[in-house]
């Protein structure tokens, strides 16, 4: 397939992304167009695969910086992402620690909902009358 250049609106559409978002891939350095004399944006059309990795490492909680440094060693292997890059496995598992650790913080403060809730009497208690003036 031949690489061609394409507009954001074209991009938008291939990729299912709004244009709105893949401006914000721009600034985060995710996305590189090139910029036409009348300021129009020209990406190429490999960038709807680019764009599918992204939203990919997204999906999987990585934090776009992240995905800026691990984005060139990544490839797809049909609906995989396989990292190219020796250090990336690394950098990968201590992103996984991370989310980990977040979960375990988000699964104890569920448990600490949870048991306010539970200790809430079975008949609701009346809210204090508002203050009049």
């Amino acid at each position: 397939m031949a690489v061609r250049t394409i507009r954001i609106g074209e991009l938008s559409r291939s990729s299912g992304v709004s244009p709105r978002l893949l401006r914000y891939y721009e600034e985060q350095g995710l996305l590189r167009p090139q910029r036409r004399p009348s300021g129009y944006r020209e990406y190429l059309s490999t960038d709807v695969a680019v764009v599918r990795r992204i939203r990919g490492l997204l999906a999987a909680g990585l934090s776009t910086a992240t995905i800026a440094s691990v984005l060139p060693c990544i490839r797809e292997d049909g609906e995989r992402l396989v990292p190219t890059c020796p250090d990336l496995v690394a950098q990968l598992r201590r992103e996984r620690e991370r989310i980990d650790q977040a979960i375990d913080e988000l699964t104890t403060s569920r448990q600490i909902l949870d048991s306010v809730i539970t200790a809430a009497p079975s008949t609701p208690v009346p809210a204090d009358p508002p203050l009049l003036p």
